[in-house]
């Protein structure tokens, strides 16, 4: 499989859910119930226990909710912080916002970046869930505090998808990006991880499925 743009990316999800009737819903469970596991295997060796999903208010976002519900079933320390306003959050995210809460998992919103901060120190691992492929260009204020944040926590860090702030399709960064430790991508690598220079933003890469495969959609799109 080639590396994909973000316009496959969302071609690739249109025909998965329109065509192929797969709900949005299933995709955003798959993706973050596989992410989990990578994020499972990756630091129970050390005994890692307390993790800290930030999620913004996209499918980003509602990856990081079921990546928490998995990881507290899994007996981690979770916690997430929204660092979009509540009412931003909609569609599949919501769903999974919405059962977090109904679960009586611990969801905090994120009001000051100084305490945000602090908090952040308290854990062992970060799970950056915050933008996704559609990211272009600098991020806004609000979204590079956080991510600024993040990488001062001195943590290891898993991204979902892509680094928070680095775009898709050129690998590049025009501002504060998320520097991962890894990055749990879905469908195929994305083209801007061919650029080296992404590298520290991404560090490891590993592909994780989200149910559908993606060379046979785009062979049939092609078609």
């Amino acid at each position: 499989m080639n590396s994909l743009t973000r316009e496959d990316v969302r071609a690739i999800d249109r025909y998965a859910i329109e065509v192929l009737g797969v709900s949005g819903v299933v995709l955003m469970e798959n993706a973050g119930r596989n992410a989990a596991r990578e994020l499972d295997e990756w630091i129970r060796h050390d005994r890692r226990r307390r993790v800290a999903i930030v999620a913004g208010a996209g499918n980003n976002g509602g990856d990081g909710y079921v990546i928490a519900r998995h990881m507290a079933r899994l007996g981690y320390d979770v916690t997430t912080f929204l660092v979009a306003p509540e009412e931003k959050i909609t569609g599949d995210a919501r769903i999974n916002l919405d059962i977090l809460r109904k679960l009586k998992y611990d969801v905090q919103t994120v009001n000051s970046m100084d305490h945000f901060a602090e908090r952040l120190r308290e854990y062992d691992a970060i799970v950056d869930a915050v933008g996704g492929t559609g990211i272009r260009g600098a991020l806004r204020s609000d979204l590079a505090a956080v991510v600024e944040r993040i990488n001062l926590a001195g943590k290891s860090v898993l991204a979902v998808d892509i680094p928070t702030g680095l775009d898709c399709d050129t690998g590049e960064a025009a501002g504060p990006c998320i520097q991962a430790n890894l990055t749990v991508t879905f469908l195929a690598r994305k083209r801007g991880f061919d650029n080296p220079a992404s590298r520290p933003f991404t560090g490891e890469v590993v592909i994780a499925d989200i149910g559908v495969d993606a060379d046979y959609v785009m062979s049939r799109m092609k078609g």
